[in-house]
């Protein structure tokens, strides 16, 4: 079933999200530029990583956050694994989100909101079967129902039905619990990692239903 729009998502959702991006912005702003200098001094330039990722409706934005690997390549000219690039302090970043403070500014512009389903690869975009494809139908956020059960140490499919139930049962009260539960999560730094990997493995379909063309909006 399509995604239908109530009164909250209407008329409270997308200002709330600005005031709220609006004050965190004014209140972390020391450590918006403490961290942006650390950063610097550790990892170099640029300090933000920015990226592609698709929106709302699969339309593509550019996604900030501050940089936690290095550059590092092999003798071929090719990035190294995530595992070799992170470094202590960028492993550090990641443990408390400090690295996902940019993504105020994305939330600003109205690219993305406070709660909603994570933004990720634009290559994904075709390999989300039908239901899963159901994430786009909202903007994406800071953080999500996914991200409160498990972050990167749960499955991909797992990840995708927390995105669409969140989509299904979008509330205000759903929203402020998500926040609350988020900062509880990252002050335990739960789900950081996969099992496999430094971050999360790479997305490459669901093995459980056929993936279905997703039509990506510029």
């Amino acid at each position: 079933m399509a995604h239908r729009k109530g009164l909250y998502e209407h008329f409270v959702k997308r200002p709330q999200d600005f005031c709220c991006a609006l004050v965190a912005t004014a209140c972390l702003s020391p450590v918006l530029v403490l961290t942006a200098l650390l950063v610097r001094v550790k990892l170099g330039s640029p300090v933000l990583f920015a990226q592609d990722r698709p929106g709302r409706d699969g339309k593509v934005f550019k996604l900030y956050k501050f940089r936690t690997m290095t550059d590092a390549r092999d003798a071929e000219g090719n990035l190294l694994p995530d595992e070799q690039r992170m470094t202590p302090f960028g492993k550090k970043l990641r443990s408390t989100s400090l690295d996902e403070l940019p993504e105020l500014f994305n939330i600003l512009k109205g690219d993305m909101a406070v709660v909603g389903p994570r933004p990720l690869l634009v290559k994904y975009l075709p390999l989300y079967n039908e239901r899963q494809a159901r994430r786009h139908e909202v903007r994406p956020g800071l953080t999500g129902l996914a991200q409160v059960h498990g972050r990167n140490a749960v499955s991909w499919e797992d990840k995708f039905e927390w995105d669409v139930r969140y989509v299904d049962g979008l509330s205000f009260l759903g929203d402020w619990g998500i926040i609350f539960d988020t900062v509880r999560t990252v002050f335990k730094r739960e789900g950081i990692t996969s099992a496999t990997s430094e971050t999360m493995e790479e997305f490459r379909g669901s093995s459980e239903t056929a993936p279905v063309e997703v039509i990506m909006h510029e």
